[in-house]
């Protein structure tokens, strides 16, 4: 198990971050490709192929979750749970062993 905290823009960035990436009910990762990075802007597709937008603190946070996500998007790891505090979002994934 692996986990990782990640500072978004504001609380709002941060809800949508942790919405958008896993789903609790049906433990579900959502993500399926970083498209993009611009600055502090994060472009990430998910499953339906639509793409979206989540805006992080700063470049050091978007180098942490390009990091943390890239075993996400390979296959290798699943993420099993998602929390926000504020403008903050823990991610935690586990080895798809």
């Amino acid at each position: 198990m692996n986990k990782v905290e990640i500072v978004a823009e504001d609380k709002y960035e941060a809800q949508k971050l942790a919405s958008l990436i896993f789903v609790k009910e049906g433990n579900e990762t959502f993500i399926t490709e970083i498209i993009d990075v611009f600055e502090t802007e994060i472009v990430i597709s998910i499953k339906d192929k639509s793409a979206h937008s989540i805006v992080l603190k700063d470049k050091e946070q978007v180098v942490k979750f390009t990091d943390f996500m890239q075993s996400i998007i390979e296959k290798k790891e699943t993420i099993i749970g998602t929390s926000t505090n504020e403008e903050s979002v823990e991610i935690i994934k586990e080895n798809l062993n």
